[in-house]
């Protein structure tokens, strides 16, 4: 399939996460102005400083993505704009598309693997994942605990969003073969003193 992208400075997107996004770059608004004409989404991926990565933008992008469906746009008097959207199926850039403005690619979309061990191992993760998370912060414990959500799959982007976890990190979780692979990385990545040694 054919999506435009929007790659951002060391920022992953997850399934069912929220980004609020400004708008500013005349390419950017182009592809706004499209995906609000066709209600289709738009795909985030993320681009890496010029330190960890290629001498060119395109070595920069990363080669995984996910889907970001627009929720609210409010545009500007100056033609900026402010958006809000939440992250949907991970993808895989086949090919970059120059013929745009702003970056397109060919995508496919990349469903994560059934694991072998199956919902119980997933959920058992998860569960000891949100734990080291009120561990982690335990002066917000209460609210995050409300606030968390019951899937496996949203509460990994849940805590992606809340761990102390560079960018080439989070891109790692979300490359993951399978969930209960997410949720592995996504605990290696909580420090030693919030986890659950069990």
């Amino acid at each position: 399939m054919s999506l435009p992208l929007f790659p951002l400075p060391n920022t992953v997107l997850f399934p069912g996460q929220v980004l609020p996004l400004y708008v500013f770059e005349p390419r950017y608004r182009e592809l706004l102005a499209r995906v609000q004409a066709s209600g289709e989404p738009f795909g985030v991926v993320r681009m890496q400083s010029r330190m960890e990565g290629g001498t060119t933008l395109l070595d920069r992008i990363g080669r995984v993505g996910t889907l970001a469906h627009l929720l609210e746009a409010e545009t500007h008097e100056d033609g900026t704009s402010s958006i809000l959207v939440v992250g949907g199926e991970r993808f895989r850039v086949r090919e970059f598309d120059p013929t745009h403005a702003y970056l397109s690619a060919e995508v496919d979309l990349w469903p994560l693997d059934p694991d072998p061990l199956g919902t119980p191992a997933e959920e058992a993760t998860a569960r000891r994942l949100l734990s080291d998370l009120l561990r982690l912060h335990p002066t917000e414990a209460e609210q995050l605990r409300t606030h968390a959500p019951e899937t496996p799959l949203l509460l990994a982007s849940y805590a992606a969003a809340l761990l102390p976890l560079d960018a080439a990190e989070r891109e790692e979780a979300l490359r993951a073969p399978t969930l209960l692979d997410r949720l592995d990385v996504l605990r290696a990545g909580v420090p030693l003193e919030a986890r659950e040694l069990n």
